[in-house]
């Protein structure tokens, strides 16, 4: 990517001179006009309203100037003219917009997808690194996340921002009370307890009819175990060049220890069959103890027992919850999301001059502000929600409050400091969000997240599937390590070599 700091010490420079000669120049004639072509001291504007494109999800788009739009142009000082599309058909609309002459000047853009990038290849956006550092609230980007966004180091957009950290063992915590265990901080105390759920009646029936493990057809567990083992996410860098994470040895390493606990009965016999609709009520009906997902499912599974119980007591939890776990080589590592969902980006059809992309920059600038991001994502003070005396936001429910949520404006939500928070209202929600932060150091980013390759887009999904079939049928033992290997050669005669070749060059060329 290019850097973001590169025009630092000439540009002070320039404007140094420039101020320099300004001053001097305007000792004898104080009626002089400013540089910025306005009247009084005020910057010229080109843009009578800022015109924005973005999708909604409700059934009937917002109405123009309700009143969750007007406090963000109270705030902005500007006026917006919201174009709202179904989700739906945000895609296809996007594209027919992009080839009209009518073009806004801000454009929600939900993901790398092939028109979107078609029309960034053909300059239809501006490429944002050399500006973003010039603004306050801009320039608090997370540098992963900004980098995870771009298109092969290009920064077309700026990024709306989404929880890092979301992947964590999920534990039936009257288990571990029944066999009195500790929650699991390492790789080796897992695998302890789910010894213990398999073989030491954790639900006290006296039968042999618990597992550790629950994994569904949907296989994440595995790809969240590999980077807890110490394996790229994805792809990682060796000896400077880019390499798929499962030929390094912490990959293989995490697959052998999975093939262990399928061999020793540790993991539901129906591994390969069982539906991820299904997975919450294995659990909740006391078949298995552990899952590896999303503190999201954890939160789904401890409500079906908080609702079995009729339990009112926020200190009551009926899961545990690790977040990432110690690899065997002593480190941590995490698996993050890319961080962001989608991004903002500005026509350079209907922004034409580096003056006027400024203007509609300071507009975003202001919408990543405190109070622009919590106006965009909580909607506004008083109405939405209030302060308690801690500073946590607690939601008003009224019939005011419940009108304006159908207006969403998070949409065109970025990033920021100061975003007001909830109080957990549980023990396990406190403790999530303060897990989320906490291994937000340990994040694993995919190395290639930036890359377009046009093998991947053509043949990337048969590529998967190929390791990813293979790994299902080397941990169920229905092939062996040859035919684990000869899968991994597959993958490379069948445009993988290629993928990597390409992915490389991209690499170096960002780099």
């Amino acid at each position: 990517m290019r850097s973001l700091k590169k025009r630092g010490v000439w540009l002070v420079a320039i404007l140094f001179s420039l101020f320099f000669i300004v001053g001097c120049g305007n000792d004898d004639d104080d009626t002089a006009s400013n540089d910025g072509g306005g009247s009084d001291g005020e910057e010229k504007e080109f843009f009578e309203e800022i015109k924005i494109m973005a999708p909604t999800f409700e059934t009937t788009a917002p109405p123009a100037d309700n009143d969750w739009e007007l406090a963000v142009e109270e705030l902005t000082g500007k006026k917006i003219n919201m174009n709202w599309v179904p989700n739906v058909s945000y895609e296809d609309r996007m594209n027919v917009t992009l080839a009209s002459t009518d073009i806004p000047h801000i454009m929600v853009i939900q993901g790398k997808t092939p028109g979107f990038l078609n029309s960034a290849e053909a300059g239809a956006f501006w490429e944002l690194s050399d500006y973003l550092d010039d603004y306050e609230h801009l320039s608090q980007y997370n540098e992963d996340i900004l980098r995870n966004s771009s298109v092969n180091g290009e920064v077309y957009g700026i990024y709306r921002h989404r929880d890092i950290m979301r992947s964590t063992a999920i534990i039936r915590k009257d288990w571990l009370d029944n066999l009195g265990l500790d929650v699991p901080e390492t790789i080796d105390d897992l695998y302890d307890v789910l010894q213990a759920f398999t073989y030491n009646d954790p639900n006290e029936t006296g039968a042999d009819d618990t597992f550790g493990l629950i994994i569904p057809t949907w296989y994440g567990t595995l790809d969240t175990l590999s980077i807890w083992f110490g394996a790229p996410n994805g792809w990682g860098i060796e000896n400077g060049k880019l390499v798929p994470a499962f030929t390094t040895d912490a990959y293989a390493e995490a697959l052998e220890w999975t093939k262990d606990l399928v061999d020793q009965g540790l993991v539901n016999p129906d591994f390969t069959t069982l539906s991820p609709d299904d997975w919450n009520s294995v659990m909740f009906n006391g078949k298995g103890g552990v899952i590896i997902d999303t503190y999201s499912r954890a939160m789904q599974i401890n409500n079906l027992f908080v609702d079995e119980t009729g339990s009112t007591d926020p200190d009551e939890y009926f899961v545990e919850i690790t977040g990432t776990l110690l690899s065997p080589d002593g480190e941590e590592y995490g698996q993050p999301t890319d961080g962001y969902s989608g991004f903002l980006a500005i026509s350079k059809t209907s922004v034409q001059t580096e003056e006027e992309l400024h203007e509609i920059l300071a507009f975003l600038d202001t919408l990543c502000s405190t109070d622009g991001i919590n106006i965009l994502s909580h909607g506004i003070e008083g109405v939405s929600y209030e302060l308690d005396e801690d500073g946590y936001l607690v939601p008003i429910e009224s019939e005011e409050a419940a009108a304006l949520k159908s207006y969403e404006m998070g949409q065109i939500s970025m990033y920021g400091e100061g975003m007001h928070q909830m109080r957990g209202d549980s023990a396990l929600a406190q403790k999530r969000y303060r897990l989320m932060e906490e291994n937000e150091e340990k994040a694993v980013f995919n190395e290639a997240a930036p890359l377009v390759s046009e093998v991947y887009t053509t043949r990337g999904t048969q590529l998967d599937d190929i390791i990813e079939d293979a790994r299902i049928q080397y941990i169920a033992g229905q092939i062996d390590q040859d035919g684990w290997n000869d899968a991994i050669d597959l993958w490379y005669n069948s445009g993988g070599q290629e993928l990597i070749d390409e992915l490389n060059e991209l690499y170096q060329n960002m780099n």
